[in-house]
């Protein structure tokens, strides 16, 4: 099974960032598509933002998210972002990285999946 784990998560005020982290000791991120997620227990998991695999690179957000998050990789790092600015209440989620051949905001198109980190946006 190959392991996911994202971190970076935390507790921030309406209007911060934060800058949450998906990395593999396992394999190698470049060549495949990562997808951030969030879901709130007991609803459906949204689709955040996702990328293409290195070769590509090409990006996708949903709509609430647009001009605010931003996600990216560090192949060096072996590592994908997601950073999140003009952060709002409604952005309170378990926040998912997923690893799969194709990006999309579709939960069921990816293979692999973390544990998740906490977002708590509140004043």
């Amino acid at each position: 099974q190959v392991k996911i784990k994202e971190s970076g998560g935390g507790s921030v005020q309406p209007g911060g960032a934060l800058r949450l982290s998906c990395t593999s000791s396992q394999i190698t991120l470049d060549y495949y598509a990562i997808a951030w997620f969030r879901q709130t227990p007991g609803k459906e998991r949204e689709g955040v933002a996702c990328l293409e695999n290195h070769s590509d690179g090409s990006t996708d957000y949903t709509e609430s998210v647009k001009g605010r998050f931003t996600i990216s990789r560090d192949s060096a790092e072996n590592t994908v972002y997601l950073q999140m600015n003009s952060l709002k209440p409604e952005d309170t989620d378990i926040y998912y990285c997923a690893v799969g051949a194709w990006a999309s905001l579709d939960q069921t198109r990816y293979d692999y999946w973390g544990q998740g980190t906490q977002v708590t946006v509140s004043s």
